[in-house]
């Protein structure tokens, strides 16, 4: 956007989808349409059929950029009401839990597997893990009996 509105001249014609797409709210959507006017620079909407040059299309523009600023509203005050229900009920977000049994006795499994000749992927592939993790999870314990 910010590269399109370097481009464009006096005389250039931005066309866009709809006309929330010029901004995040609608002071950032008529801020960037009066800008634009003030140089010479037309505003063009596909789907809504906007001219902001006309006073009708100016007055369509605030009312579809009203509307669509509060249907975003919208849509993050349902999100968030359903992160609360979701938390009031208990639910876990993010990574679930790690089992440090589970840990050990992978990095036994893969420790066996290097031991016979196996690359450090394939034994990481050998408990489901890429080579990345098998090195992360292997510094844990040293980074841990370092702190102690």
């Amino acid at each position: 956007m910010a590269r399109l509105l370097e481009y464009a001249g006096a005389g250039d014609t931005v066309v866009v989808w709809r006309v929330d797409r010029l901004g995040r709210s609608l002071v950032d959507v008529l801020t960037t349409v009066t800008m634009l006017g003030e140089r010479g620079i037309g505003v063009r909407s596909v789907s809504d059929g906007i001219d902001p040059a006309t006073s009708t299309g100016r007055l369509m523009l605030n009312l579809m950029v009203t509307l669509a600023e509060y249907e975003r509203e919208l849509i993050v005050e349902r999100v968030n009401a359903g992160i609360a229900v979701a938390r009031a009920a208990r639910t876990r977000f993010g990574r679930p839990p790690v089992n440090p049994d589970v840990i050990a006795r992978k990095l036994a499994i893969v420790a066996e597997a290097r031991a016979a000749g196996h690359t450090a992927a394939d034994a990481a592939n050998l408990v489901g893990w890429s080579r990345a993790t098998l090195y992360r999870h292997q510094a844990a314990p040293e980074a841990a009996a370092g702190s102690s």
